[in-house]
């Protein structure tokens, strides 16, 4: 039979996995989700490429 004497071993072991589990999901998420920078960066050429299709696109039409 468990007591809860015997049971006390099994919930810290298990505590310090949680822990080092959700430390190792949270560093894993930080290189999933890119740095306020680069989003920036991604930003800024998204809106330059944009930028160049449509003067390509005004440029080719016949006025």
């Amino acid at each position: 039979m468990l007591t809860e004497k015997s049971m006390t071993p099994v919930r810290e072991n298990f505590s310090d996995y949680v822990a080092d589990l959700q430390l190792h999901m949270s560093l894993q998420a930080r290189n999933l989700v890119p740095s306020l920078g680069q989003a920036e960066e991604g930003r800024d050429r998204l809106l330059r490429e944009t930028q160049e299709v449509v003067e390509k696109m005004l440029s080719r039409q016949v006025g």
